[in-house]
Parts: C-alpha cells; structure tokens; sequence
C-alpha cells in the first residue's frame, strides 16, 4: 500500500511539473503521437470549473485532443429523455469523430451518458449495458475494426459514487470478459474509484486488466489528486502509459482532466491475425 501511495504522489508531481511546463506551450501545438490515440473524458454535463455551461468549450478540449477513439461520461442530461448536451454534427465536421450508434437513443447522445467516438473504422458489434447498483449507470460495449489495422473492443464505463455499487458492477464487467476475453480490449472511464490497494474496488480487474497502469490523477481539473479516470488493457504492450491531457482550456472546461493513452497498431494486428487463424 505504502508503494502504491507513493507511485500516486509521483504521479501528482509528474502532473504539477507538467503543468509547469505546457505554459509556455499551446495544446495545439504538441506532437501527435504515433499509433491509435484512445482517451477517456468525463465532460461533466459541459458544465465547467467556473460553473458555466458551455458545450462550445468542451468540443475544443476534444479537438485538442485529436483521439481516433474517445469515450465521455455525462455527455447528456441525466434525468428525463437525457437529451444530448454537444452539437455531435459539428464535432464530427471538425474532428472526423462519428458516435458509435445505440438503441432506442432519441435526444441522448449515448447509453446512460457514456459515448463512443471514432474516426476511421467499422463498428461491428455494439451492446448497452445496465450496472447494477443505487444509481442508473451504464457501460457501452463497442467492437470497432479499425481502418489502419486490426479489431479494438471497447468498453466504455461509468461507475457509480458508492463502493458498493463500484464493487458490483466491477464484478459485472469482469464477468463479461471471462466469457470472451480473446479480443483485445481496452476498458475506459470514469470509474470513480480513488481508493489504492486491498480496499480499492478495481483489483476486481486484476484477473483480466492486470497488472493495472499506474494511476494518473485527473480530478479536480484545477489540481488533479484523484485518478478516478482510468484506461487499461487486457493485453501487455497493447496501451502506452496512461497520461492527462492537461491544458489551459481542459483546466476550465470540466471539473475532470481528459486521459488518453496510444494503441500499439502492431500489437492489434499480431492479436486480430492470431484470433483469425484460430477462428
């Protein structure tokens, strides 16, 4: 616990030095990383740090981010017809990034607020699930073909605020993957858990998603000390380290910081051929 607590505190000054750092360097103005970039961003209902609503400000943080796949959290309302909170036909003008699609979705965006983005692909199979617990949470399951080379699952989360529940639907999504863990899968989100160690609800995943990236604080935006956000992989070498996408405008836009990580392409394909040959 006392190693784990230590990884977290430098995780906390990797980000603060970092921060430092992109002060003097606009996010546009970074390198594009080589391979599929994957993030994860809880859009806090566009309602920002200030307290403002501005959905126009979180689709530049994701423009920003220029991800081939992303998933967001609380990209609707929450309660009544949970009608969608970003102008997605303007994101998908700007970006190229197109929303996985869902069942019975009328005004929503996506599946209990979780939504899927990507840019160049084939979505082959999609399913909503419901995660147990006090609150209405969800998670969407995506199996995307990507355009450059080989077939991504996704699982896009979001846990709920009570251990409890977090225990049980952890226990779900790790169900789901013993009953097919033959495709490459990266699961992202907010899973909401900031506790490290026995008492954390996430060694549920150790089976499947194991060992566990380090943990990355994304919350709060203004100074992130809680990594609620994750990413990992059910493959060694199929994800990058994990690392926030920390900007001015992503500082002020949600209350959490984007997460992103990059898909190894040569991974993908080597596991997509492999299942082929043994299909």
């Amino acid at each position: 616990m006392r190693k784990k607590n230590e990884s977290l505190r430098a995780s906390i000054f990797e980000t603060l030095k970092n921060r430092k750092k992109s002060r003097a360097t606009h996010a546009g103005e970074r390198t594009r990383p080589e391979g599929t970039l994957i993030a994860s961003y809880n859009v806090h209902k566009c309602v920002g740090a200030d307290r403002r609503f501005d959905p126009d400000r979180v689709s530049r943080v994701i423009h920003e981010i220029d991800a081939d796949v992303i998933g967001l959290q609380e990209a609707d309302t929450r309660f009544g017809e949970r009608t969608g909170l970003l102008d997605l036909r303007r994101l998908e003008r700007e970006t190229g990034l197109i929303p996985v699609p869902v069942a019975g979705a009328t005004k929503a965006h996506g599946w209990h607020g979780n939504v899927v983005l990507f840019k160049q692909g084939t979505v082959r199979d999609v399913h909503q699930i419901n995660l147990p617990g006090l609150e209405p949470r969800g998670a969407l399951l995506a199996e995307i073909e990507l355009a450059r080379g080989g077939v991504l699952r996704i699982i896009a989360a979001h846990l709920g605020l009570l251990h409890r529940s977090r225990a049980q639907q952890t226990r779900l999504i790790a169900e789901l993957m013993r009953s097919d863990n033959d495709t490459p899968t990266v699961l992202l989100g907010d899973l909401n858990e900031w506790r490290l160690g026995d008492r954390s609800s996430l060694n549920t995943f150790q089976a499947a998603f194991g060992p566990l990236p380090p943990a990355v604080p994304s919350f709060p935006s203004t100074l992130p000390l809680l990594a609620l956000d994750r990413i990992m992989a059910n493959r060694r070498g199929l994800i990058s380290t994990v690392e926030v996408h920390d900007s001015p405008l992503s500082r002020v836009a949600s209350d959490h910081l984007p997460i992103k990580a990059v898909v190894s392409l040569k991974t993908l394909r080597a596991e997509t051929e492999a299942r082929s040959e043994s299909a």
